[in-house]
């Protein structure tokens, strides 16, 4: 009778893990997780670092020179890929740890996936203090990682082997999610990484993930058109969401059919070609003339693929 498990240290589950997730992009198969940024120290070194070592084949890991724009250059991996791939950045317990903050923040503002493993203090708290880690005596269950809480939309912090069965999903589901993705961050105690646990191996099995693609309501698109159908000066606001969604062809067309100005957002950049005959530029703080003089004389707006901000309304003052 086959085994129905393998015991794996914790770390050599999670890399396990992430090389058996993939999704398709233009009908290819491509992995979901392309890499790896890290900068190994107290609390990565001696658990994730070698179970990485031990697949650069198949999860490649580059060395990075300072958290925070090892963190970015993910999250720019992510926009690039217009949020179908998604890049690890892992980094050690305390100083390596708090160096990235500002790059989740970047993340979670953006909604731009990025998968953040970082050491964590030792549950056992035996070694303690620990050379650089950042912890709280007055209440040892906070560390220094609970400062990604407010700058992740996933935040987990891994005390048992097995809690990875549930966590990682999560994780994936949650930077996958086309409205509220962002980053994932799961903090690992070292001395959990190294803890063999025999994990299922279905666990393990090759998976494809897509994004899911809500759609809106016929009412909703009804109400929409039939207020349209009454503006005399109606504009088309692009978003990020058009230039993730492949939806940057299709908007220019409506656009052109029914003879609308569309302006773009900063994340909506580049979904619609710049010599579009529809196109008047940015919208916001950072706006065209063109595009700010139609916001404050439009009696209808279609927002598509944005979520408003304050770059794009000026503070709600860009619209009459």
């Amino acid at each position: 009778m086959a085994a129905s498990t393998v015991r794996l240290t914790m770390a050599q589950a999670i890399v396990r893990y992430l090389i058996n997730q993939h999704t398709t992009i233009d009908g290819e198969k491509v992995p979901l997780f392309a890499g790896v940024f890290g900068i190994f120290g107290h609390g990565n070194v001696t658990c994730l670092s070698e179970a990485l070592e031990q697949v650069q084949d198949r999860l490649p890991t580059w060395r990075g020179q300072n958290e925070q724009s090892m963190a970015l250059a993910a999250i720019a991996y992510a926009k690039a890929k217009l949020r179908r791939q998604i890049m690890v950045a892992t980094t050690s317990v305390g100083p390596g740890a708090t160096n990235m903050v500002t790059a989740a923040g970047v993340a979670h503002a953006n909604r731009l996936p990025v998968l953040l493993l970082s050491g964590d203090t030792y549950v056992n708290r035996l070694p303690d203090p620990v050379l650089q880690q950042v912890e709280h005596f007055g209440n040892p269950a906070i560390t220094v990682n609970d400062a990604f809480k407010p700058v992740s939309r996933y935040w987990d912090r891994i005390v048992h082997p097995a809690q990875i069965l549930q966590s990682l999903p999560q994780a994936i589901a949650t930077m996958l999610d086309p409205a509220d993705c962002g980053p994932a961050f799961i903090g690992l105690p070292q001395d959990t990484q190294e803890l063999a646990y025999d994990y299922p191996i279905a666990f393990f099995d090759e998976k494809t993930w897509e994004i899911p693609r809500p759609r809106p309501s016929v009412d909703q698109v009804q109400a929409a058109a039939d207020l349209l159908k009454t503006a005399k000066n109606p504009l088309i606001v692009s978003g990020g969401g058009v230039r993730y969604s492949g939806a940057g062809e299709a908007m220019a067309k409506f656009a052109e059919t029914h003879g609308i100005p569309m302006a773009e957002t900063i994340a909506g950049k580049g979904a619609v070609v710049h010599d579009h005959p529809s196109y008047v530029g940015a919208l916001g703080i950072e706006g065209t003339d063109a595009a700010m003089e139609l916001a404050l004389n439009a009696d209808v707006v279609l927002a598509v693929g944005t979520r408003l901000q304050d770059f794009t309304t000026g503070s709600w003052t860009t619209f009459s």
